[in-house]
């Protein structure tokens, strides 16, 4: 299975609407996905009908109070599990510092989780900063997929975090793959169609060929607490989430075995 980080260093950019609905993809082929909100601002979590709000059963009880992530994570029908955020998260930097040790903590509780639980597809909401939630999430991932929300802005915020992933390259001791994803598409925008044209001058082969079109349903699903699939299952924005895991699949950087 798959662990995969979303982030950019831009908000607004469709990080928590792409891990919602690409885990809801997945549960259509039958299988459970484990999501993580990263965010101190807790968006995703906000989608969950239920979710915990206390800090010690929240993402932040797993960093300060080295709670195993399989205790905190809830059900989330036609998800899998999620793990909580909580707005003490913003702290984590100021309490543990930028070491490998804690740079390393999201991998080593979500090995552990695997072990407890079976392969499981993860799918990270990062912060759209750069500090030690989102290096912890880029250590534990296999994939990083960024966002663009058809802006310049958003591509610069993207380029950044390329710059960031070649950096780390060396302490990592590889390539982290990755996948520029074009979201908020209005085909009826000039610049929509010049910020994808420098995104592939920039990025080349790793820019998506599925493109999330700005949709009505994908936007208003979270409102009442749904995934587009729920929301409007042939709605444009289903289909394109749909082609996305297709595309991941078939290139190889999503293994649902």
């Amino acid at each position: 299975m798959t662990r995969i980080a979303v982030f950019n260093q831009k908000g607004g950019v469709g990080k928590t609407t792409t891990v919602l609905n690409l885990a809801a993809a997945i549960h259509r082929r039958n299988k459970q996905s484990l999501i993580i909100d990263m965010d101190p601002q807790g968006h995703l979590s906000q989608i969950h009908p239920d979710p915990n709000l206390t800090a010690h059963l929240s993402l932040f009880g797993f960093f300060q109070d080295n709670k195993s992530l399989s205790s905190i994570a809830i059900d989330w029908d036609d998800i899998g599990k999620l793990i909580c955020s909580h707005k003490e998260l913003i702290k984590v930097d100021s309490i543990f510092g930028k070491g490998p040790a804690i740079l390393n903590r999201l991998k080593q509780g979500l090995d552990a989780y695997e072990k407890d639980n079976g392969p499981t597809s993860t799918l990270i909401d990062c912060c759209p900063y750069l500090g030690v939630l989102s290096l912890s999430a880029i250590f534990a991932a296999d994939l990083v997929l960024i966002p663009i929300a058809s802006d310049f802005l958003s591509l610069q915020g993207a380029q950044k975090v390329e710059h960031t992933l070649k950096a780390l390259e060396p302490v990592l001791k590889k390539r982290v793959d990755r996948r520029y994803l074009m979201t908020c598409y209005d085909r009826r925008r000039g610049m929509t169609f010049e910020v994808h044209d420098q995104a592939k001058d920039y990025f080349g082969e790793e820019v998506c060929k599925t493109v999330i079109s700005e949709n009505v349903a994908v936007a208003e699903s979270p409102q009442y607490k749904q995934n587009v699939f729920q929301y409007s299952n042939n709605s444009s924005g289903a289909h394109d989430y749909t082609a996305l895991l297709d595309e991941l699949i078939n290139e190889q950087l999503i293994s649902l075995n």
